[in-house]
């Protein structure tokens, strides 16, 4: 019998609107008996650019490190049987999910339509977007 789906990917970022995305790839896991890859995107960008000469302060990091621990123990507690992988990555959202992705062989990425940071576009987040356009497997997007 071939699995649909042998490894899921999803992104997390700790927010509400995030939550439903999170439930379906847990969902179709136990279905597919697949793992699921949970990764949080630390997205220090913004800080960085913001002058060459800012230095990431250890508080900031902890901050982001914090955030990104608890994003994915919530996804953690929700598991219940099903093969959880968790990443923190570094980077732009959209580039790091798709570099995943790729390196680890994932056939099914489930993201949410709009996280919590940035301006909301008409129809879908701007990582959702990106990752639509370029992805190397299916993608699930989730209300």
């Amino acid at each position: 019998m071939t699995v649909l789906f042998a490894k899921i990917l999803v992104a997390t970022d700790g927010s509400e609107k995030n939550r439903p995305a999170v439930d379906e790839a847990l969902r179709i896991g136990r279905i597919c008996g697949s793992p699921v890859h949970a990764v949080y995107v630390a997205d220090i960008s913004a800080l960085e650019s913001a002058s060459g000469d800012v230095v990431i302060s250890d508080a900031s990091w902890d901050l982001v490190q914090h955030e990104a621990a608890e994003a994915l123990a919530h996804v953690r507690d929700r598991a219940g049987g099903v093969n959880l992988v968790t990443a923190t990555l570094e980077g732009k959202p959209a580039i790091e999910i798709l570099r995943y992705a790729k390196e680890n062989g994932i056939d099914l990425i489930v993201i949410g339509t709009q996280g919590k940071r940035g301006i909301e576009r008409l129809l879908l987040g701007s990582v959702a977007e990106t990752i639509i356009r370029n992805a190397p497997c299916r993608v699930l997007v989730v209300k």
